[in-house]
């Protein structure tokens, strides 16, 4: 069998799919920094030796796509892979971002088979990324307003990633992945606090004030505006509604982010 490729593979979707692969018994090279070989978007060297015997591969770009030059870097590296002898992408996407929209046609154009999953907010934000300090604070203070966002399970992204780089039938699909209702930040800061027993509260704050936070936390300054953009971009509305492509993906309903709650909350990743 040949290799699988998981860029991002240490990652909160990517390492999922390599898990996921591995109890396949499916040979999976995990694409990231400290991998072997080592991957890094930004050192092109790095590239083709990642790509060596592979023939499928989950396209997951760091930062994220709506990054300055994104679209151009990862054009580059899917016209690589697929004459490598790559023949199956699957790419992580976002739901509602012009330069996410811009770098699936430009993957779409490497000429592979293309499998497009459109997704929106992690519910894993909260436990594995830059929500879990706020959570642990008792606080989440975000310039989200009262919009509400239908969050997805990490564990479903993986699930969908591994069906479109394992089965036949998902190549030219777009799978929108959304959970299975819609919640506001202030509906997360609840659901979160009866899984852990605290008071755990949502506070709608300014772009401004935002950006203080994550600065005043030694956050990298372009992830400071580029998580700004996106929650004031974003975060208007555009992606409250939910969408099928889970159940359309895999033939069942997504998680609940009550569920995500329940088994975040037994790790003890929230306790004090």
């Amino acid at each position: 069998m040949e290799t699988t490729l998981v860029l991002g593979g240490t990652g909160k979707t990517g390492r999922r799919v390599v898990e996921r692969l591995k109890a396949r018994g499916m040979p999976v090279r995990a694409g990231s920094r400290s991998g072997e070989p080592p991957f890094d978007w930004e050192d092109r060297d790095t590239w083709a030796p990642v790509l060596c015997g592979v023939g499928s591969a989950y396209l997951v770009y760091y930062p994220d796509l709506v990054a300055p030059g994104a679209d151009a870097t990862i054009a580059s590296f899917a016209e690589l892979a697929v004459s490598s002898g790559v023949r199956r992408l699957v790419l992580l996407s976002g739901r509602g971002e012009e330069e996410a929209l811009r770098c699936e046609q430009v993957v779409r154009g490497a000429a592979a088979d293309l499998t497009v999953l459109r997704s929106s907010w992690f519910s894993q934000n909260f436990s594995e990324d830059f929500l879990l300090e706020p959570v642990l604070s008792g606080e989440i203070a975000l310039p989200a307003g009262n919009v509400a966002e239908p969050f997805v399970d990490a564990e479903d992204i993986a699930d969908v990633a591994v069906a479109a780089l394992t089965e036949d039938g998902h190549a030219g699909q777009v799978y929108e992945l959304t959970g299975p209702r819609l919640l506001t930040f202030a509906d997360t800061a609840e659901e979160i606090a009866k899984a852990t027993g605290r008071q755990i509260t949502y506070l709608p704050v300014s772009p401004e004030r935002f950006a203080s936070v994550l600065a005043e936390a030694d956050v990298p300054a372009e992830f400071v505006t580029m998580l700004t953009e996106l929650f004031s971009r974003v975060l208007d509305g555009r992606n409250a509604h939910l969408t099928d492509g889970v159940q359309r993906a895999l033939g069942r309903a997504p998680r609940d982010f009550s569920e995500y709650a329940r088994s975040a909350a037994a790790t003890g990743v929230w306790d004090r």
